[in-house]
């Protein structure tokens, strides 16, 4: 489920405009309806720029074919979308066209929206209606290179990967597995991030009859973990429903938590669920893993490291004292951390990632936990881009990627350099504190 904004854009596209008005006698349960499903489909997160008035779009996101800017989605009607119609609305989110009939680049997730109901869209529709404030503002217009500027190609990739068919409940299945699908595959457009893609950027799936769907893939350099087990190494398989419940929650539960892209959902779209849907979501992510457990080999493997690093054998191991000297204060010699508080090293998908950006980012520059209202205390990991060189970066993680039965490959400096180079210049230099 976590990590990357870029397909996670909502109605993105230029000049959201239309002749056409909309009613204003829009029932207040209705609107209230709405929010709550504006939050399910995390539109927030993607039309809010840095610092700037929620849903009035202008946020940058890099894409593999160049910057896409959000749109303006309040009810402006010179900047925004305040002259949608309903249906001009609902052909935006599921069809990916604009009002003025222009295609919306699929960076929109309108092959997931397309699944929402059509309940559910006027509840949407009423909500942006009149329960958003009206915002004028006009985005930076994205502008991508020749031959991604050309918008009727898209029409193409339309009819190749994408698909109008609305959910169809499995009548096979409880009203529970039901939901979870359709918040999973709708709403809540998990496939985005964590579904493999294609030579053209498609999404290999869109929904869970395939086992491509939420298999799992890197993007830019953030791994989003395979939803759907297949073994014990995956996090779905390895979790309860309480496990999975508990993450999305509060962006933590007694074995990892949440850093990446994945912080912003749970900040402002999981964490404000209600406990039916995201019941519902873990029942039905758990239907399509594998089985729990971490296996034997695992296990042996874990206590040979623990012992190991209890009894201080690690002279001729550089990376295992950095460690000792650097971590295990919090995550200790099982590598386990602390249920709620400090993730677990073992087996998690962050540290075994086949492309390991994302743990030497967390390395470098730390991770913060979002404040949820079940819990609000923002807990941190500290940055060590300060304190480590990249050679102490690099001999570290690999310690980490191999010690516990931990299997990822090993990481040079020069990687680690790449990542260095990329940080924001107004990082912190020191370590920043635990709890705001």
């Amino acid at each position: 489920m976590m990590i990357h904004q870029q397909w996670r854009l909502g109605l993105v596209g230029v000049g959201l405009l239309s002749a056409a008005t909309h009613s204003a006698a829009f029932d207040q349960a209705e609107i209230e309806r709405g929010e709550y499903l504006s939050r399910a489909g995390d539109c927030v997160a993607c039309h809010t720029a840095p610092d700037g008035v929620p849903f009035a779009g202008g946020l940058a996101v890099d894409s593999p074919f160049g910057a896409i800017f959000s749109t303006n989605i309040t009810p402006d009607p010179e900047t925004g979308i305040g002259h949608y119609t309903r249906d001009e609305f609902a052909a935006a989110l599921r069809d990916g066209v604009r009002a003025d009939g222009k295609k919306l680049y699929p960076a929109m997730p309108y092959p997931a929206y397309a699944r929402i109901t059509d309940e559910d869209i006027d509840a949407l529709y009423a909500y942006f209606m009149e329960g958003v404030e009206p915002v004028k503002n006009e985005p930076e217009r994205t502008d991508l290179s020749f031959p991604f500027n050309q918008r009727w190609g898209i029409g193409a990739w339309n009819w190749l990967f994408a698909s109008a068919e609305p959910f169809t409940p499995d009548e096979t299945q409880s009203d529970e597995l039901n939901r979870g699908a359709y918040l999973v595959q709708g709403l809540g457009h998990c496939g985005s991030c964590h579904t493999n893609r294609g030579l053209f950027f498609q999404e290999k799936s869109l929904t869970g009859g395939d086992s491509d769907y939420l298999g799992g893939e890197t993007l830019e350099g953030w791994y989003a973990p395979s939803l759907r087990g297949g073994g014990g190494d995956h996090p779905v398989a390895r979790w309860s429903e309480q496990d999975i419940v508990d993450y999305l929650a509060t962006g933590r539960n007694d074995h990892s938590a949440v850093v990446g892209e994945m912080t912003s959902v749970v900040a402002h779209s999981t964490s404000r669920l209600n406990e039916e849907d995201l019941q519902a979501i873990a029942r039905y992510l758990k239907s399509l893993s594998g089985p729990e457990g971490e296996g034997p080999a695992r296990e042996q493997a874990g206590e040979a490291t623990q012992a190991m690093l209890t009894r201080g054998d690690v002279e001729d191991d550089l990376g295992a004292r950095l460690y000792l000297d650097n971590c295990n204060a919090c995550h200790f010699a099982d590598g386990k951390g602390a249920p709620q508080v400090f993730p677990s090293l073992v087996g998690s998908s962050l540290v075994n990632a086949e492309d390991p950006t994302g743990i030497i980012r967390v390395i470098l520059a730390g991770a913060r936990m979002p404040s949820t209202e079940q819990r609000p205390e923002a807990l941190a990991m500290p940055d060590f881009a300060w304190r480590l060189s990249n050679d102490e970066v690099a001999e570290v993680a690999n310690f980490v990627r191999s010690a516990w039965g931990n299997e990822g490959s090993e990481i040079s400096a020069g990687q680690v350099a790449d990542v260095r180079d990329e940080l924001p210049e107004d990082r912190p230099t020191s370590a920043p504190t635990y709890i705001d």
